[in-house]
């Protein structure tokens, strides 16, 4: 993507933060313009997230402008936002490479840049991260200032709150800007109300406030009736009191589309003492209108053609597997009125839009709130409710202690649908599902089933909904299913039970398989001529079948898209050994590494998980 200085004049002279400071303050305005459009062309390219970044265009051009970054510490929660960030700070002309193999990360990544100060992909990480570098920057004493920005959505999640009253105690010099695009406060928003910002974040009234709290500190009576005034009055205009009395000082809220205002309150704000909210009101989807109307669907984009003002029209293709699973839910709700499905914030991803509007009283959508969704499944679950808690996988991570304590160990019967198992794809190693068969397997009272098509998946999550003797987990990946027919009729699957998919007169080599690698590792077999086995169940163990197989088989080869290390392959394993069986065995999954960004069929075939790649590697543990 070449860039048009004629396209973008003020923009081409801001290629950096230092370049940023030099333009004077009256052209802010249409670079922040600029600097807009330049985001919907690039996106249009490259594919991505979109709806966010539009929405803090003239907030990380105040930021920049103010803050002597990446002295000054900005902090992104999540990095859906971030993207004109990234084209602030010296990587406008690769912008087009976002998300791509080799190219820029969808997230800040600190090995990407040195603006990117903390490497992000799942959210409320900003406050807590920042917190730590306030307490360093104090203790460096070089007058280092840290800024933490974080979305109303990832409000919902307690590590915020969590960090807010940590910062709160400690009274480090910090500010949080608070990037409100959902409440519905917008009579606060405005040329009033920004004055009312810029004053209550000037030097006058903070002087006047802490002498205050100084002169107040021995007549505790005076110096509460003080407190209580000062609250009621800033509580007519202004939403603040929870934020002040988690030890914050509050200011806002005001409009995060109006550059000039966000560059005069940062300014004043920079020089204030102990945590800051300064609360800015944005849009999300901001200056295009498709995105204006509908931030959801707009959050993130295939490649389009932004003067469309459309999406690219879809293909009808093969199902995936979360529309397996929405379809499953709404069957199963239809006669099991206890079904209780939870999601935190992934209505969409997860495939539940239809089952949230056939059945709105049994669905329920925990916000960014991990652990309070996976212990809100378990208290459905003494009740007498049947939950399915539906749950990316590495969302899942964030869950894992309410997992073993909550649900676990009391055994109670909660279904987790647990979807981008494997290899995600574009969003990187902050979002891969690559250890969720190791994280789980070694929990007792689990039962753990990885589908290889999209009918297992129906029968599977029927089979886990119907078990009532502890937690069960139906695994499956982002994007298309196999095209395999589903069957309507549900049947429950015999616990514990794989199956042989094909059959070796060599008895050679026999391939253990778990999940959808399974059309692979039978084109592998073909030319191989090796006997190949679905387990469907990675615990237990079909450890009848395992044996059976070890013993007319001179090698064993395990396939999974998982990390070798703890995966399903080391299951196998551990149980050939309890049995004495001793046989070489070739585990082939994820590497002990961190899986970068790229299409889902480029790491596969970088991991050598499709067909070529897994023959290659038998070949070669052969050869050895």
């Amino acid at each position: 993507m070449s860039f048009d200085i004629s396209q973008y004049p003020v923009l081409a002279q801001a290629n950096t933060p230092e370049e940023l400071k030099n333009i004077p303050q009256s052209q802010l305005p249409q670079l922040s313009d600029e600097l807009r459009q330049f985001l919907l062309q690039s996106v249009g390219i490259s594919s991505g997230h979109f709806a966010s970044g539009l929405g803090t265009v003239e907030l990380t051009v105040a930021l920049h402008y103010v803050y002597n970054t990446p002295f000054d510490r900005l902090v992104w929660d999540v990095g859906h936002q971030a993207y004109p960030h990234k084209i602030l700070t010296g990587r406008r002309d690769q912008m087009h490479t976002i998300r791509e193999k080799n190219g820029l990360h969808p997230f800040p990544w600190r090995e990407e840049s040195e603006y990117d100060t903390f490497s992000v992909g799942h959210s409320g990480t900003s406050i807590s991260a920042a917190l730590g570098m306030a307490v360093a920057a104090e203790k460096e004493g070089k007058d280092r200032k840290v800024v933490s920005v974080i979305g109303d959505g990832a409000m919902t999640g307690g590590m915020v709150f969590e960090a807010m009253n940590h910062a709160g105690d400690l009274h480090n010099d910090m500010l949080v800007v608070l990037n409100d695009n959902e409440m519905s406060i917008s009579e606060n928003v405005g040329a009033l109300n920004n004055h009312l910002a810029q004053l209550m974040s000037g030097r006058f009234y903070t002087t006047i406030r802490e002498n205050s709290k100084r002169v107040l500190k021995d007549m505790p009576v005076i110096k509460e009736m003080a407190k209580r005034t000062e609250e009621h009055l800033k509580g007519m205009v202004v939403p603040g009191t929870l934020f002040e009395e988690l030890g914050f000082n509050y200011i806002g809220p005001i409009d995060g589309h109006d550059v000039d205002a966000l560059v005069e309150t940062l300014r004043n704000m920079r020089n204030l003492n102990g945590p800051q909210v300064l609360h800015i009101m944005t849009k999300k989807g901001r200056g295009y209108e498709p995105a204006e109307k509908d931030p959801i669907g707009w959050h993130a984009v295939p490649k389009f053609d932004p003067s469309q003002f459309k999406k690219p029209a879809t293909k009808p293709g093969l199902p995936t597997f979360s529309n397996v699973f929405g379809k499953w839910l709404c069957d199963m709700a239809a006669t099991d009125d206890k079904l209780m499905a939870i999601t935190p914030a992934m209505r969409e991803g997860s495939g539940m839009v239809e089952f949230s509007q056939k059945f709105p009283k049994q669905y329920f959508d925990a916000a960014i709130a991990e652990q309070h969704a996976v212990t809100l499944g378990a208290g459905f679950a003494v009740e007498g409710l049947h939950p399915v808690v539906a749950i990316y996988s590495t969302f899942l991570q964030r869950g894992y202690d309410q997992l073993i304590h909550d649900v676990a160990l009391q055994r109670l019967p909660v279904l987790f649908a647990i979807d981008r198992g494997g290899i995600v794809g574009a969003d990187g190693p902050t979002h891969q599902g690559a250890f969720d068969l190791s994280f789980m397997r070694c929990i007792p009272n689990m039962v753990i089933m990885a589908p290889s098509d999209e009918n297992e998946c129906r029968q599977m999550l029927y089979t886990g909904h119907m078990y009532q003797d502890g937690p069960c987990a139906v695994r499956y990946p982002r994007g298309s299913a196999t095209g395999e027919a589903q069957v309507e009729e549900m049947t429950q699957l015999p616990i514990g039970k794989g199956l042989i998919k094909r059959q070796s007169d060599a008895q050679k080599i026999v391939i253990i398989n778990f999940g959808t690698t399974l059309e692979a590792a039978l084109t592998a077999a073909e030319e191989l001529d090796a006997c190949v086995a679905d387990m469907r169940f990675v615990k237990p163990l079909d450890t009848q079948l395992l044996l059976e197989l070890a013993n007319s088989h001179d090698m064993i080869v395990t396939v999974e898209a998982n990390a070798i290390m703890g995966g399903a392959g080391s299951g196998v394993i551990e149980t050939l050994m309890q049995q004495k069986v001793v046989k070489p065995v070739l585990q082939i999954g994820l590497p002990d590494e961190f899986i970068e960004h790229g299409s889902p069929e480029e790491i596969t075939a970088d991991m050598k998980l499709d067909a070529k790649g897994i023959e290659q590697q038998i070949r070669d543990f052969i050869a050895l």
